[in-house]
C-alpha cells in the first residue's frame, strides 16, 4: 500500500508545538501508529493512559486493532495525541470544589462512577454530571478565589470498590491533608451566612427550574464530546431521586451530600414546604450543626465487625422463623379492621370547599364509603382502589388540621380527593393504611404499626411545646435563624421572632443521634408533595402554548403555565412504551387505556427527558439479589437513544 503523511498534535509537547508528521499507510493500526509517534518524540514517559482525539469527528480512537482505513482516516484528519485522564474542578452539593482526574474518553456514566468511587459514594447511578449556572453579576476578584482541595495525585483504581482503611478509602489515608479532605466530605457543612444564602441563584419560577435541568450532560457520551476542556468547573449531583440501600454505616459521604443538596433545595426554595415544615427544617440543621461538631463523624465501621454483625443479623431472622407457631401465624395472617367517621371533599374548579361526612371502610387496598355505619352492609356510594394512587399529606398542627390528600389515576389524568380526619390518632392511621394501600399492600402488611408510629413521631416534631424547656439554649444563645430558613422567612420575620419557633420545634429532635437527624431530615424532605420533580419546558402534539413536564421517581406531570396547576399525571407503571423521533427531536409516550401523548422538548435537548425517564425505570430494577452488581449494559439500553445519524 502506497505511504502518506499524518499529521499528529501532541499535547505534551505544548500548544505551540508543530504537528508530528509520520509517514503510514492505509492497513496500520491505530496501537502501530501510537507506537511510531511515541518513538519519534523521543520522551520518556508512561504513555499507557494516552490516546488519540479525532476532532473533526469528536471521536476518540480507542480501538487500537482497527487499522487508519477501518476508521476512515485520511491525511486531511485532525488528530490530537493526549491523556485520557484530565483534571476538573468537580464543585459537589455540599458546595466544596475539589480538583480530581476525570476520564474525558468513557461515557459521562462510567466518568461519574470512577468520581464516586475515588470518593467513596455508593450508588454512583444515582448522580451525574452538569454544567454550572452562569453568574451574571461581575465578580470581584477575591471572589473567584475559591479554595480548591487537590485530588489530582490520587491513583484511578479500576476495583469496584475502593479498598478501605479505618472506614475511608486507603487513598484517604496516606497523609493528614488527605484526611481531613475525606472528613471534609463526610460532615456536614455548617449553615451558611445569610448573605451567602441571598447571593446564591434561586429559581423564581417553574420555567427558571426547567432551565437548570437542561443543563445535565448526556450519560453516553463522553466529556469531550460534550465540550468540557482541562480544569473547567463542573457539579456533581444527585439527579436520580430514587436513593436505594441507604445504610448510615457504609455511606457516610453519600449521606453527608445528600443531606446538603436536600438542605440547599430547602434554603433557595428549589422545593416548596409550609412554615411549620421550614421551622423544622431549620431545627433539625440547627441540631446537626450542633451535634457535628461535638460528635465529629456518622458511624463507619470495621469489616470484622460488619461480618459478626450480618451472621447475627441472620441467625435472628432464622430463628424468628422457626419460633411462628400456627395460631400466631394465623393472627398476622388476619388483618386489622379500620372504619370510621371521615369527611370527604372532591375539589372541583370554581367551587367553595364543602366537606361531607360519611362512614368509611379501609378494606384491602381499597377505601369505600356509606351515607352512615347502619348502611355499611349495603352497597357503597362509592369504592376508592388506591393502588397506585399518590398519597400526600396536608397538616397544620397549630390549627388542628388533619387532611390526607389522594390522587387517584383515571385515563383523562388524575381525581383529586382529600379527606379530612378530626385528631392525629385518627390521621396517623388512615395515612398510614393509604400509604400501604398506594403500594398495593392490605392492612394485614407487617409494616402498618411501623408506619403509624412514624407518622406519629413526624406529627410530634411539629407540635410545640413550651412546657418543657430541659435542654433548649438561652434565646440568648447565638442561633443564627436567618441561616437555618429561605429567603422569604428573612422578608417575613424579624431573627428575634425566629428564634422561639425554631427553639420550639428544635425540643422535638434534641435527642436525635447525628445518623438520625440527618435521616430523619431526608425523610421530610422525601414526604414534601414536590419531592423529585425534574421541570422541562415542553410543547405538547397539537397544542399552541409552551406547557411543563415535570418528571418525578414514579409519574410524569403535565403543569399548566397559565395556573402553575398540575393538569394530568401518567404514572410509569401504566407505560407500554416510549419512542424519541431523533430527526423531529419529539418524545412519544403511550400508556395503557389507549392513551397516547407527544411533545418536543423547549428547555432541554429530547436526549435528556429520554435519560430520566429510561433512568427511573433502570431504578425500579435493582434488587437486593443483584446488588452489587450494577447492570450498565441495561442503563446504556434504556436511557442512549439511537440517535438519527
Amino acid at each position: 500500500m502506497a505511504a502518506w503523511d499524518l499529521a499528529i498534535s501532541v499535547e505534551d509537547l505544548g500548544p505551540d508545538a508543530p504537528p508530528v508528521t509520520l509517514s503510514v499507510a492505509s492497513d496500520l493500526h491505530v496501537g502501530g501508529v501510537i507506537l511510531k509517534l511515541v518513538e519519534k518524540t523521543q520522551i520518556k514517559r508512561d504513555w499507557s493512559d494516552h490516546a488519540l482525539w479525532w476532532e473533526q469527528k469528536q471521536q476518540w480512537l480507542l480501538r487500537t486493532s482497527w487499522t487508519l482505513e477501518k476508521y476512515g482516516i485520511h491525511a486531511d484528519a485532525r488528530l490530537l495525541f493526549m491523556p485520557q485522564h484530565k483534571p476538573v474542578r468537580l464543585c459537589l452539593p455540599s458546595g466544596i470544589t475539589l480538583r480530581l482526574l476525570a476520564c474525558f474518553s468513557n461515557p459521562v456514566f462510567q466518568t461519574v462512577m470512577g468520581i464516586c468511587r475515588m470518593l467513596n459514594i455508593r450508588r454512583p447511578e444515582e448522580l451525574s454530571l452538569l454544567r454550572p449556572i452562569e453568574h451574571k453579576k461581575k465578580k470581584k476578584a477575591k471572589d473567584l478565589e475559591e479554595e480548591i482541595y487537590d485530588l489530582t495525585e490520587v491513583p484511578l483504581s479500576s476495583a469496584s470498590r475502593p479498598c478501605l482503611y479505618n472506614g475511608m478509602p486507603a487513598h484517604f489515608a496516606d497523609s493528614s491533608q488527605m484526611e481531613a479532605i475525606y472528613k471534609m466530605l463526610s460532615v456536614t457543612q455548617p449553615p451558611p451566612a445569610p448573605e451567602v444564602i441571598a447571593k446564591q441563584y434561586r429559581p423564581a419560577s417553574v420555567v427558571d427550574k426547567a432551565h437548570i435541568h437542561g443543563r445535565w450532560l448526556d450519560s453516553s457520551r463522553c466529556l469531550m464530546q460534550q465540550g468540557i476542556q482541562e480544569n473547567d468547573q463542573i457539579w456533581l449531583r444527585y439527579k436520580f431521586f430514587a436513593f436505594y440501600d441507604i445504610e448510615p454505616k457504609y455511606d457516610v459521604v453519600r449521606l453527608t451530600q445528600l443531606y446538603e443538596q436536600a438542605r440547599w433545595a430547602i434554603l433557595l426554595e428549589d422545593i416548596d414546604c409550609t412554615e411549620e415544615e421550614m421551622m423544622l427544617f431549620g431545627a433539625l440543621q440547627y441540631h446537626i450543626s450542633k451535634v457535628s461538631q461535638s460528635e465529629p463523624q456518622m458511624m463507619s465501621s470495621s469489616a470484622a465487625m460488619d461480618d459478626l454483625e450480618s451472621a447475627l443479623q441472620s441467625l435472628e431472622v432464622k430463628m424468628e422463623g422457626e419460633s411462628s407457631t400456627a395460631s400466631e401465624m394465623l393472627e398476622t395472617m388476619t388483618a386489622p379492621d379500620l372504619n370510621d367517621y371521615l369527611k370527604i371533599f372532591r375539589p372541583k374548579r370554581l367551587t367553595l370547599k364543602g366537606y361531607k361526612q360519611y362512614w368509611f371502610k379501609f378494606q384491602d387496598t381499597s377505601i369505600s364509603y356509606f351515607k352512615s355505619k347502619e348502611e355499611s352492609i349495603g352497597e357503597p356510594i362509592q369504592k376508592i382502589n388506591l393502588k397506585g394512587c399518590e398519597v400526600a399529606p396536608d397538616v397544620n398542627m397549630a390549627a388542628q388540621k388533619f387532611l390526607i390528600r389522594l390522587l387517584i389515576p383515571a385515563p383523562e389524568g388524575m381525581n383529586e380527593v382529600y379527606l379530612r380526619c378530626e385528631n392525629e390518632q385518627q390521621y396517623a392511621q388512615w395515612m398510614a393504611a393509604c400509604r400501604l394501600g398506594s403500594k398495593g399492600k392490605t392492612l394485614a402488611d407487617s409494616s402498618f404499626q411501623s408506619e403509624i408510629q412514624s407518622i406519629r413521631s413526624f406529627l410530634a416534631m411539629q407540635k410545640s411545646s413550651s412546657s418543657s424547656h430541659g435542654n433548649v439554649p438561652a434565646s440568648d444563645e447565638s442561633i443564627n435563624t436567618h441561616s437555618l430558613v429561605s429567603p422569604r422567612y428573612h422578608k417575613k420575620y424579624k431573627p428575634k421572632q425566629l428564634t422561639p419557633r425554631i427553639l420550639d420545634a428544635y425540643q422535638n429532635v434534641a435527642q436525635l443521634s447525628l445518623t438520625d437527624a440527618v435521616m430523619r431530615f431526608l425523610q421530610i424532605w422525601q414526604a414534601l408533595p414536590d419531592f423529585g420533580l425534574s421541570y422541562v419546558v415542553v410543547r405538547f402534539k397539537g397544542s399552541r402554548k409552551d406547557e411543563v413536564l415535570g418528571i418525578a421517581p414514579n409519574r410524569l406531570i403535565r403543569i399548566d403555565l397559565g395556573v402553575g396547576d398540575v393538569v394530568k399525571t401518567w404514572r410509569y407503571n401504566n407505560m407500554k412504551q416510549w419512542n424519541v423521533n431523533w430527526d423531529i427531536r419529539q418524545v412519544a409516550i403511550e400508556f395503557e387505556g389507549n392513551v397516547n401523548i407527544a411533545f418536543s422538548c423547549v428547555t432541554a435537548d429530547c436526549k435528556i427527558v429520554h435519560e430520566f425517564i429510561g433512568g427511573y425505570i433502570f431504578m425500579s430494577t435493582r434488587s437486593r439479589e443483584k446488588s452489587d452488581t450494577l447492570n450498565e449494559e441495561l442503563f446504556h439500553k434504556l436511557t442512549g437513544g439511537h440517535e438519527a445519524l
